[in-house]
């Protein structure tokens, strides 16, 4: 697993240093080769337990921020390959669950707190140094900003924190007790390793993007094999 970013960066590369000499060229518009790309989207788990899907809610927000060095291919500038870092973020929200990621016990407890104590607002989050690599296709290289665009790509990121976070506790009633908030904080459930497919179309500066682990979220035996995926906007320049 580990020789994977070495793999991507050859992949990249390779891609970049095509060319096809009969290719009709194209005069690309002159900007900087480094690029944000921000991504705003909702998050889902496939594969989860209806004893914890019925207890999470609807909406769960996903971020992600990468730095892109874009490469078009010198026989056919519509093509191009791109490299980049970043951080990916996601959130899963629970109503009257607790996800108690720093226990010590073989399997990750879910509890359901709808009959006791519980918190107004509970989510679980992760974030994820990521590597993403893409192939990409635009229409009018020479208009980027007013062109047809798509992308396809896989990135693979590490850990970097995983924490519960509870606000407001009340009574099963829903009377509030306190403000308080409480956070835990563990990668010990965690498969610290998430490894994505990735997909994006769109027009100028915004696309529609999905993603798909073929990770699992957690360890081995310790839950069920749940696969994150994510579907949202996305805003960049290529």
């Amino acid at each position: 697993m580990r020789k994977l970013p070495v793999f991507l960066l050859a992949l990249f590369i390779s891609a970049s240093a095509f060319s096809q000499s009969t290719a009709k060229s194209i005069k690309l518009p002159s900007k900087a080769a480094d690029h944000f790309m921000i991504q705003l989207a909702a998050n889902f788990w496939n594969g989860t337990a209806d004893s914890v899907d019925n207890y999470i809610k609807g909406f769960n927000r996903s971020a992600n921020v990468y730095v892109m060095l874009n490469k078009p291919f010198k026989g056919n500038a519509k093509m191009s390959a791109a490299i980049g870092i970043g951080v990916g973020t996601a959130a899963m929200y629970f109503d009257k669950m607790e996800v108690k990621i720093t226990d010590n016990k073989p399997k990750l407890p879910f509890i359901r707190t709808d009959t006791g104590l519980n918190y107004k607002k509970y989510k679980l989050a992760t974030a994820f140094l990521e590597i993403p690599v893409e192939l990409r296709f635009t229409a009018h290289p020479e208009t980027p900003n007013k062109s047809l665009k798509g992308a396809i790509g896989v990135k693979v990121g590490t850990l970097l924190n995983a924490h519960t976070k509870g606000k407001s506790l009340r009574t099963s009633g829903g009377t509030k007790i306190n403000e308080a908030t409480f956070k835990a904080s563990s990668k010990s459930y965690f498969n610290t390793t998430r490894i994505s497919v990735t997909a994006r179309a769109g027009y100028g500066l915004f696309s529609l993007f999905g993603s798909y682990g073929l990770t699992n979220v957690f360890k081995d035996g310790v839950a069920p094999e749940i696969k994150p995926f994510q579907i949202g906007l996305s805003i960049s320049g290529l």
